[in-house]
Order: C-alpha cells, then sequence, then structure tokens
C-alpha cells in the first residue's frame, strides 16, 4: 500500500518571509559560522511546519568556507558544532522534516583535473558528515550532475564511474546523482547506477529537454526510482519552463549603440511557478508510483502554496495523493491570498 501521503518541496530561499536568511552570508573577514546558519534554519523549519511544507533543500553554503583551501580556521567548523547540529536535526525529525544538499555546478566528479575532484570530494564529504550529525535517516541526500563532456562524452561519462569508488564512505552513503538538461541524459545516469549503483534523482523538465535516446517517461521514472533501496522513499524534480518573451540588450552592429531586442524563451530555463496541468500530466502519467517532489521554481515556496490549491481545485485525484482533501480548499485559498495577490482564480 502507498505510504501517503507523498511530500512536495522547495530550495533553498524562502520568499514568503523575506527576512528568513538560508545561511550566513559574511564574508570571511566576518567570521561567517555554521552555528549561525544553523539558528537562521531554525526559523525556516519554524515557517515550514507553519506552512506544512514537509521537505526543505538546505542552502550549499551552510557551512561558509568550510572547505576553502586557504582558509584553515574554518576547516573544523562542522566537527565544531557537532552538538548543534545533532539538535537541528531531532528538530526536523520532530517535525517530519526531509532534508538535503544540492552544491553547485562548481562540483564535478568526472573532470579531467584531479585536484578539481579533489575538492569536489572534500565539498561533499562536508555536506554529507553534516547529514550525518544531524542523524537524519538515508532519505537525507546529496544531488549532484555528472559534470562536464570535455569533447568526448563517453570518455566524461566513465570517468564519473571511475571516481566513484574513490570517494569517502559517508559521500557514497549520501550521494544521488541527477540527469541534465544539455549534457547527460536519463539513459546516461541509468548508465552509471548500472556501473557503479549511485542512487538516481528524475527531473521531469531535464527529461523533455534531454533525451535523445527517445525514452518512455514512465518507463524511464520507474526505472529510476527502482534505483532507490526498499523502505527509503524516492524523490523527484519539478519545474516547468519559462515561456516569456525574452528582452535583451545587445549592441547595434552598425551604430555600435545598444538597443534592445526582443528574443524567444529558452526551455532549460525554469519558470516563476509550476504550470499545474503540466504537473497533473506527469502525476497521471506516474499513477501508483512512490515519491517525493522537489519543485524547483523560482518562486520556490510561493510556488507550492499556488501548487496546492490548484491540484484541490482541478485534479483532485492528484491532490489526495499528497494528503490534499476537497475538505482543505478554503484554508489553501486563504493561504494563498495571504501570501499572494490572485484575481480571476
Amino acid at each position: 500500500m502507498p505510504q501517503l501521503p507523498m511530500r512536495l518541496g522547495v530550495p533553498v530561499k524562502l520568499l514568503g518571509n523575506p527576512e528568513l536568511k538560508s545561511h550566513d552570508a559574511r564574508r570571511a573577514a566576518s567570521a561567517p559560522h555554521l552555528l549561525t546558519s544553523l539558528g537562521y534554519l531554525d526559523a525556516i523549519f519554524d515557517y515550514l511546519h507553519h506552512h506544512q511544507i514537509s521537505m526543505y533543500r538546505m542552502s550549499s553554503d551552510l557551512a561558509p568556507y568550510a572547505t576553502h583551501p586557504d582558509m584553515p580556521q574554518f576547516h573544523s567548523m562542522v566537527r565544531d558544532s557537532a552538538a548543534e547540529l545533532a539538535a537541528i536535526g531531532r528538530k526536523a525529525r520532530e517535525l517530519d522534516l526531509r532534508l538535503s544538499f544540492h552544491p553547485s555546478q562548481f562540483i564535478v566528479l568526472n573532470s579531467p583535473d584531479p585536484e578539481l575532484v579533489r575538492k569536489s570530494a572534500w565539498d561533499l564529504l562536508s555536506q554529507a558528515e553534516m547529514l550525518d550529525a544531524m542523524e537524519l535517516g538515508p532519505e537525507a541526500v546529496v544531488v549532484v550532475h555528472v559534470g562536464g563532456v570535455y569533447d568526448d562524452h563517453m570518455a566524461a561519462r566513465a570517468r564519473w564511474a571511475q571516481t566513484w569508488p574513490t570517494l569517502p564512505e559517508p559521500v557514497r552513503r549520501r550521494l544521488v546523482l541527477e540527469h541534465d538538461d544539455l549534457r547527460f541524459s536519463a539513459a546516461d545516469v541509468l548508465w552509471l547506477h548500472g556501473e557503479t549503483g549511485v542512487r538516481l534523482i528524475f527531473d521531469h523538465q531535464h527529461f523533455w529537454c534531454l533525451n535523445p535516446e527517445g525514452a518512455d517517461m514512465r518507463e524511464t521514472v520507474q526505472k529510476i526510482l527502482a534505483t532507490w533501496p526498499d523502505g527509503v522513499r524516492p524523490k523527484v524534480h519539478f519545474s516547468s519552463p519559462r515561456t516569456e518573451l525574452r528582452q535583451l540588450v545587445r549592441k547595434d552592429r552598425k551604430t555600435g549603440k545598444s538597443i534592445t531586442v526582443n528574443a524567444a524563451p529558452v526551455w532549460t530555463g525554469h519558470a516563476d511557478f509550476v504550470n499545474p496541468f503540466e504537473f497533473i500530466t506527469f502525476m497521471r502519467v506516474a499513477e501508483g508510483l512512490e515519491f517525493d517532489v522537489m519543485l524547483e521554481a523560482k518562486s520556490k515556496d510561493l510556488a507550492l502554496i499556488r501548487l496546492r490549491p490548484d491540484l484541490v481545485r482541478y485534479a483532485p485525484d492528484v491532490a489526495i495523493r499528497f494528503g490534499l482533501s476537497l475538505s482543505a480548499q478554503g484554508k489553501l485559498d486563504a493561504e494563498e491570498a495571504f501570501l499572494l495577490a490572485v484575481e480571476g482564480a
């Protein structure tokens, strides 16, 4: 039987309360610290609980400069904050909050440069150690992409597989791999799972942007979900592409003056909100499959707060999978109205 409800989650910055900070962003001269970030995180947890948001991606800068090679004064902050990490992890468990990290694009495990790979592994180890210190279960993961192509797609893919056994054990235990929208497809990461056993993330928008193999979506989702062990719920990423006209400033070749030109949208860009009809369609394609969903819309928590009443309104069959019933419509509409001005709803 499915273990309902599935979760909807949001990443890092919360727009419903601009005063909430995701991490200590002070420069090194001001001695930023993980302890300060954990204080911010505590307030974020309260906000998430208030709005019944049960999944959250923490900032990859939670421990500022913790792996900066030229700043050894920061290197021990994760170890020195063990008690505070345990406390915030306990609060996350009490609130039934699923947590994760998703490091930046500068984390590259398939680079031909061994020093970049070493530095990337160090960054990943720091984040895995924080999840361990929080005493979080195996559903708390660190998400990465394959990396660069470096003029040889197959060699770059193979190099990632070769790096895998060299990674520290906490990294291999927490790491999950996501296909992307430009370089490595879902088929590529499934190949890497076969070589390494790494768990995988399905990304809906990336699948549409890069699927040269012409793979079937439901079949692909099933294969990717199957890379997770029994008893650990997988998660997927969902976002809608931007559709707005873009206006770009460019130099006129004849006059040398700056002019504004109209440009079509780039489908790899994320929209501010989630198109509810795209989301409903995907969830119906994935009927009977169980996973949590990280929303990667640019309006973060506001997108989630907008999507929930839309699901109840337009697709009660999908809404119920997230624990949203028709009786919740009024409360969800009121929450949306409190944070967003909606006309014609």
